[in-house]
């Protein structure tokens, strides 16, 4: 590979892991956080692709059958809409099913992803069905190689950077703490007073949001949209397998989990492309199959990741020694 291509790839490496990142630091929120096991990432990260996509498509290019959308609306408004959206359906989504616990809140979640997958798949005239739409304008994309990637990857560095000071900021004010007390014992929560219900519900809204982000940087970066842009594979399993590796609770450890488990999927072609012809079909598992023994490995060394949760100082509290 000669050095401009190189290049081209590490930046695509970056900004791809760091759009997993953004729904990394949402998935750190709910489950990190609260002790939400959300597993409908897919269905937030589709809300919000599907958003930016329909609102900002030029009008009048071919999007396989669709009648709605095709607006035609600066990237930026697309940005802004998609994660409003998603955190919309998560405040319907969330007061139906968070009053469910743990693996019952899990399969509901799950299941409501799946819908809203299959309505992707289905509903040609708003999504374009599975042909879903293309012409999805990037940013940057009229400047020439490489200043249009390097000026994507910049804005996207930004993008999480401004994530995780946010998620910073209220892990370490007093409604992190009350979430993080939540997370341990949600009766002794209730018991000082706390809306239990009220605050998982905040926090269930607003990392789905980051979902929805997620989903609408991802429309915009690959320029295509189709429903297996959402399979649960690439939008939930690889997001929790992140958080888990890098550290759940903590928000470094979320963007670390983020950038070394798309670098281990993205190298992994190198392992998957020598292989023979006829396992062509099976590529997809092996390299699923390279990061649970990945995930295998890091928690045998590191129970709680790689950057382990650590309790924010109190105020007044004296440094260790």
């Amino acid at each position: 590979m000669e050095i401009g291509g190189l290049l081209l790839y590490l930046m695509a490496l970056v900004t791809m892991g760091g759009i997993y990142a953004v729904m990394a630091l949402g998935l750190n929120l709910n489950w990190g956080m609260t002790g939400l096991f959300n597993v409908g990432i897919a269905g937030f990260f589709a809300v919000g692709a599907y958003t930016s996509a329909l609102l900002t498509t030029p009008p009048m290019l071919a999007r396989s059958g669709a009648d709605v959308g095709g607006l035609g609306l600066p990237i930026p408004l697309g940005w802004i809409v998609a994660p409003l959206l998603a955190a919309a359906v998560a405040w319907v989504v969330g007061r139906i099913c968070l009053r469910l616990r743990s693996d019952y809140l899990a399969i509901a979640t799950i299941g409501i992803a799946e819908i809203l997958r299959l309505v992707a798949l289905n509903e040609q005239k708003l999504t374009g069905g599975p042909f879903g739409i293309k012409s999805i304008p990037r940013p940057f994309e009229t400047m020439d190689r490489p200043w249009g990637e390097i000026a994507l990857m910049a804005l996207v560095a930004l993008l999480v950077f401004a994530t995780y000071l946010f998620m910073e900021r209220a892990r370490n004010s007093p409604w992190g703490r009350v979430m993080r007390a939540i997370r341990d014992n949600e009766t002794a929560a209730g018991a000082m007073g706390k809306d239990v219900e009220a605050f998982r519900l905040q926090a269930f809204v607003i990392g789905s949001a980051f979902m929805g982000l997620g989903g609408a940087l991802t429309a915009h970066y690959l320029k295509v949209l189709t429903p297996e842009a959402s399979e649960p594979l690439y939008a939930t399993f690889l997001v929790w397998v992140m958080l888990i590796v890098g550290g759940s609770g903590n928000n470094k450890g979320a963007v670390l989990g983020a950038v070394l488990i798309w670098l281990l999927w993205t190298a992994s072609e190198l392992v998957t492309g020598a292989l023979p012809t006829e396992w062509g079909v099976r590529i997809a598992y092996v390299k699923m199959f390279l990061v649970g023994l990945l995930l295998v490995v890091v928690l045998q060394v590191f129970p709680q990741g790689l950057l382990p949760e650590r309790p924010p100082k109190l105020a007044g509290e004296a440094a260790p020694r």
